[in-house]
């Protein structure tokens, strides 16, 4: 079932939530065992990262630097079976930009589709510092806007080959990503919120905030949304803080603000408390976007799903 139609169905706000596959040579069971603690929780859908090949420099015995490029977690379309198969739950993996031409993304949702995958979340992805030499006849989507495009073309069966005859429409649903507080390299949110609404013209179902410790940033971008014309849902996006080392990598890595009073608890407590800190600042979260009536709410789980079962036990979910 598409993300959509499950929004459209609910009678009460969602939960999701978001995993990263292993590494390369990591062990499957631990990302097992993850996915069989949230499935308890009965999830309409899944979100599994994508991740593009990124640039590892290793220092040669003489002195200098050779580098090498690295797929680091591989493994996307095989967890996306897994979820719909094993665990009966629509799976979405994020599709992105970077690192990827648009030829092998045309292969990768012709994939997804046999599988019988029917969301998708479209992003530029991070830079990973490694620039993939395009080959002749081949081209790239620079932006998620173009990204978008381009599975909307193949929803309406019109393919990167222009002589395909017949070719079957796809009928993925898509989601993009949202920044609360703007995409770093936005000059303002505003403007931001206006790219924003051309990849909702140009096919996107929803929307996915990036994390935020502050409910009012949702609103405000919510509001802004809305007034500059988009009207698909705009689920907001959670991590719970969980070390004292996220105070400043959250904002280093994600370009997000962690509010005063958040820092300062977690920065003077006990290293073993910031755990149940974390964990109360978001259950108020959750509780306050729950009055609010928000279509859903996206955990991103990334490879621990202990603080989230221990969250949603406070809230009776």
């Amino acid at each position: 079932m598409k993300v959509i139609e499950h929004l459209d169905k609910a009678t009460e706000t969602l939960l999701s939530f978001e995993i990263i596959p292993p590494k390369r040579g990591g062990d499957i069971k631990q990302l097992m065992q993850i996915l069989d603690d949230i499935v308890y929780y009965k999830p309409p859908f899944i979100d599994i990262t994508s991740h593009a090949a990124e640039v590892m420099y290793e220092e040669e015995p003489n002195g200098g630097f050779k580098m090498k490029v690295k797929r680091k977690r591989p493994g996307t379309l095989g967890i996306c079976a897994l979820i719909q198969n094993k665990y009966n739950v629509d799976a979405v993996p994020h599709v992105i930009c970077n690192g990827f031409t648009k030829e092998e993304t045309e292969d990768f949702l012709i994939e997804l589709h046999y599988l019988g995958i029917d969301n998708v979340l479209a992003i530029r992805g991070d830079d990973s510092g490694f620039k993939k030499p395009i080959k002749f006849g081949r081209s790239i989507n620079n932006y998620a806007v173009d990204l978008v495009k381009q599975i909307a073309d193949m929803n309406r069966g019109k393919y990167i080959e222009d002589s395909l005859l017949d070719a079957e429409p796809m009928n993925f649903c898509v989601g993009i990503g949202g920044y609360p507080e703007k995409h770093f390299e936005s000059p303002n949110l505003l403007t931001d919120v206006r790219y924003t609404k051309a990849k909702v013209d140009a096919g996107a179902s929803y929307i996915v905030t990036q994390m935020f410790y502050d409910n009012n940033e949702y609103y405000k971008y919510v509001d802004l949304c809305r007034k500059e014309g988009i009207n698909v849902p705009i689920i907001p996006g959670l991590k719970i803080l969980t070390s004292q080392t996220q105070i400043n990598n959250l904002p280093k890595h994600f370009y997000i603000d962690v509010p005063p009073e958040l820092a300062e608890e977690a920065k003077n407590a006990k290293k073993e408390h910031v755990y149940e800190i974390g964990i109360e600042w978001t259950l108020k979260q959750v509780e306050d976007l729950l009055n609010n009536n928000v279509p859903a709410i996206h955990f991103y789980i990334m490879q621990n799903s202990k603080p989230i079962q221990k969250l949603l036990e406070k809230l009776n979910r």
